[in-house]
């Protein structure tokens, strides 16, 4: 039989097993573009949210290229129904950001350069589907933090500076299991 021509077009979504903690149903889809499909241009997840979380961007942060933050009920044969309340700030200046509260099915059109989160997933009644686009084949990003003394860091994060597993350092890279932030969320 002759090999498919453009079988490399094609990457099949498998299930990750991950334990962000019980607010986040496992497994979960994703598609991390370039690192799945060299010349990939987005990047994808899909993750069911079950309870309120204050999510794992506590920093205002920004992207150089678009993304799109989609919320859905996780019924999708009831894709209208929506009940909870998510809220999210936004802004091109990192201090003078909105606070948005998205309490219907919506998509966030963030462009490049835009400063977006905290996001707080406030009341999460029936599960909603999450799914985070990113229009580059990699996800890089620039985070504000402010430390106790009222000092800013600017800190780029992006996959050229991944590092390892923190808890497992054999592992050459992190895959976004969820463990370490379950554990520091637990206080373990």
């Amino acid at each position: 039989m002759e090999e498919l021509k453009y079988k490399d077009m094609v990457f099949e979504l498998k299930p990750q097993y991950m334990e962000w903690g019980d607010w986040c149903y496992t497994p979960q889809l994703y598609f991390r573009g370039a690192e799945e499909i060299p010349g990939a241009k987005y990047n994808v997840g899909w993750q069911i949210f079950t309870k309120p979380i204050h999510w794992m961007e506590p920093d205002p942060h920004f992207h150089r290229e678009e993304e799109y933050l989609v919320f859905i009920n996780a019924d999708l044969y009831h894709p209208e129904e929506f009940d909870a309340e998510i809220e999210i700030w936004l802004g091109y200046d990192v201090s003078k950001m909105e606070k948005h509260v998205i309490t219907k099915p919506s998509i966030i059109r963030i462009p490049g350069s835009m400063w977006h989160c905290p996001m707080d997933f406030k009341r999460i009644d029936k599960p909603i589907l999450f799914q985070a686009v990113y229009l580059d084949g990699t996800c890089g990003r620039v985070s504000r933090r402010v430390d106790e003394d009222g000092n800013e860091q600017f800190i780029y994060g992006g996959p050229e500076i991944m590092h390892g597993c923190v808890l497992d350092p054999s592992k050459e890279r992190c895959t976004y299991c969820g463990k370490c932030f379950r554990l520091k969320n637990e206080g373990k």
